[in-house]
């Protein structure tokens, strides 16, 4: 118990102040107290994410995550500035951009929008060829343009739980 609480320490610093500082520092940092917030509010939803996280985690639904995970949050914030960097585009010149998705990311962490969270699948079993096909298919997506497309797929999972979350209440 004390190992699963004590790894929050690193998870926070590492998936939320450590996205939150180069995102302030990159790009926020122009806009005064709105900045702040932004990268204030990204930082307090990943804490929150965590510590939900930690006191759900024996009675939740093992195939989703409650909330967007805090590892995805910090990937999109990094794939921005990773994006935009090599697109020669600095940070001032997206600040507005970089606020909006800092502040999504933040709130959607702490939301109870449903994420999949792939746990059901097991490698060990036969698997359908689907499935290796699609993970061939991503991993050579990724090696022709890293920045780009792991910012998409991360930006694509931010918002399926929009999705699914849509299609539940329409249902």
């Amino acid at each position: 118990a004390f190992g699963a609480e004590y790894d929050s320490l690193p998870d926070m610093v590492s998936f939320g102040v450590a996205p939150a500082l180069v995102i302030y520092e990159w790009s926020l940092k122009g806009l005064g107290k709105l900045g702040w917030i932004a990268a204030f509010v990204y930082c307090v939803g990943a804490a929150l994410r965590l510590a939900r996280f930690n006191t759900t985690m024996s009675s939740a639904d093992k195939r989703y995550f409650q909330g967007l995970p805090s590892p995805a949050a910090a990937a999109l914030i990094a794939g921005l500035v990773w994006v935009m960097h090599d697109f020669e585009i600095g940070g001032p010149d997206v600040r507005w951009l970089a606020s909006a998705l800092t502040l999504f990311a933040g709130i959607t962490m702490v939301s109870n929008i449903p994420y999949w969270s792939g746990k059901e699948i097991n490698l060990r079993k036969s698997v359908p060829f689907i499935v290796v096909a699609a993970i061939a298919l991503s991993f050579a997506l990724v090696s022709f343009y890293p920045p780009g497309v792991l910012f998409v797929l991360f930006l694509t999972y931010a918002l399926s739980g929009y999705v699914v979350y849509a299609l539940r209440r329409w249902r």
